[in-house]
């Protein structure tokens, strides 16, 4: 199978792509630094900040629709971090806050994620002279969440072709019963991959 929902739009050629990687990614975290650290008030920063991402969608050629649809998946967990903030003093301004600097954030992650190869993103952080237990940590993470989807795909398969009911109580019970399964085979598929690195002289 093939998954590519993290950098669908990652090797297509536009100006943006075009880019070196280092640039794109130092782009990106002095994007997030000011979304987070600036003042929410500040005039006209924030509708820059929006507005300068929609422009590298443009320009990079990144349908707007697939953006959108990736912040939705992922605009649930901010709206529930952001809703606690409304039960302490000064609770909406803080909620505002929270869902305004975390949506600009996470498209500025979406945008260097599908505008640069996870693998020259690697290169970069090697180069920067990251932790080189971080970067190897992170490569792992790549490759083996699709093995993850994969066999999450092969479960659900596997319940539908021996469920005949759809909705209610008993499909509920059967997403969970997936997911403690996943968790279980992922544990022992770290500890299986742990063992083989170790035995090569991984330390």
């Amino acid at each position: 199978m093939h998954h590519d929902f993290i950098d669908r739009f990652s090797r297509l050629d536009s100006p943006i792509h075009g880019l070196p990687p280092a640039v794109k990614m130092a782009a990106a975290l002095l994007f997030i630094l000011v979304s987070v650290a600036a003042p929410l008030r500040t005039p006209f920063l924030f509708p820059g900040l929006a507005l300068g991402a929609a422009l590298v969608t443009v320009l990079s050629r990144i349908p707007a629709l697939f953006i959108l649809r990736r912040l939705f998946v992922f605009e649930p967990f901010v709206l529930v971090i952001a809703a606690v903030s409304l039960l302490q003093p000064g609770g909406p301004m803080k909620f505002e806050s929270i869902v305004v600097r975390s949506t600009l954030s996470l498209t500025a992650v979406l945008l260097v994620s599908n505008t640069t190869p996870f693998t020259e993103v690697l290169g970069v952080l090697r180069r920067a002279h990251a932790p080189s237990v971080f970067v190897t940590l992170t490569a792992l993470m790549y490759r083996y969440v699709f093995v993850l989807i994969d066999e999450t795909q092969r479960m659900r398969r596997a319940r539908l072709g021996r469920t005949f009911a759809k909705g209610g109580v008993r499909t509920w019970r059967s997403a969970a019963g997936i997911i403690g399964l996943l968790f279980v085979r992922s544990t022992e598929r770290a500890e299986r991959i742990f063992a083989a690195m170790s035995a090569r002289g991984w330390r």
